[in-house]
């Protein structure tokens, strides 16, 4: 009997989103036991820090969600881990390698919860702690007043009525829909309008590169679509030096052999936007992501970016 430890955040989504990976897994392989630990990652445990960029400047790895999985990954304290792709950075991490990307991927729309995006009344409050989500929301309701909240999922819609209450809060619909409450979300928005992070409603299956067992027992498990849009989206962050926490919306659609890849970064005032699109063969995800972050910097993602970094 092989056992394999499937390390993970210790949020309710993340848990939720192992089961979501383990219910085929124990399926396929009858004969494996898997067991879960949760690990504490320094965005869960520092929830003072209202910006997850400055969280994930005091983390060694640079991420606010993946540096102590992935050291415990490195540690054999755990031989998998099963991350929210949107949380892991773009830089590789030696002795580490990401299997094909599981399907189905959840929604990659971010949600309103509270209020839809006309229903806001002017000067609105609205909860969020990401930059992209600040940025996007600024660029198309200057009005609005944007609240840094941070924490899990259920503490932060319930924002919208409890103590320093909100009027809406901004949220992932894979989120909301992998923890069973969807009927919270007030609005979908439009991807085209309010593009999602690289990565986001897909997970990152991680491994050590030097678990020949593990890597060949989990082979051919992904999902090829999904795993070349994501592909996709992530090749464009990297090319632009981009993060987890920066303000860089991202969506790849497939269509037969080809792929459609959207690429958006926004200024963190919501003033200055810049969007660029290409087509490319499925089969070359990252070469596609590069041509739309080298479209991006030569319409000015370039300036916007140093001046976020700044």
């Amino acid at each position: 009997m092989t056992t394999v430890i499937v390390g993970s955040r210790a949020s309710r989504l993340a848990r939720a989103q192992v089961r979501e990976w383990l219910g085929p897994m124990r399926e396929r392989f009858p004969h494996v036991t898997f067991r879960q630990r949760v690990i504490l990652e320094g965005g869960d445990e520092d929830r003072r820090t209202a910006s997850l960029a400055e969280v994930a400047a005091k983390t060694e790895s640079g991420s606010a969600f993946s540096g102590k999985q992935q050291r415990a990954l490195l540690a054999g304290q755990v031989d998998v881990v099963v991350h929210s792709f949107k949380d892991l950075p773009t830089e590789p991490t030696p002795g580490l390698m990401v299997l094909p990307v599981p399907g189905p991927r959840e929604d990659v729309r971010d949600v309103l919860c509270g209020h839809t995006l006309t229903s806001l009344p002017p000067g609105a409050r609205v909860g969020t702690g990401a930059q992209r989500r600040i940025a996007q929301l600024r660029a198309l309701r200057p009005d609005v007043v944007t609240v840094p909240i941070r924490g899990n999922v259920p503490p932060r819609l319930g924002r919208i009525k409890g103590p320093g209450a909100v009027d809406a809060v901004l949220l992932a619909a894979a989120g909301l829909g992998r923890l069973g409450i969807g009927a919270e979300i007030s609005e979908h928005l439009d991807v085209a309008t309010f593009p999602p992070s690289p990565g986001q409603g897909a997970l990152a299956i991680q491994v050590r590169t030097e678990d020949e067992h593990l890597r060949e027992l989990l082979a051919g498990i992904g999902d090829p679509i999904v795993d070349s849009a994501v592909r996709a989206e992530r090749s464009m962050l990297e090319a632009l030096h981009g993060g987890c926490s920066v303000p860089v919306g991202a969506h790849a659609t497939a269509s037969g052999d080809s792929m459609h890849l959207s690429g958006t970064v926004t200024s963190l005032d919501g003033k200055e936007q810049v969007r660029a699109t290409a087509n490319g063969p499925l089969d070359d995800p990252e070469g596609l992501g590069q041509a739309v972050a080298v479209e991006l910097m030569k319409r000015g993602a370039d300036g916007i970016l140093a001046g976020i970094r700044a």
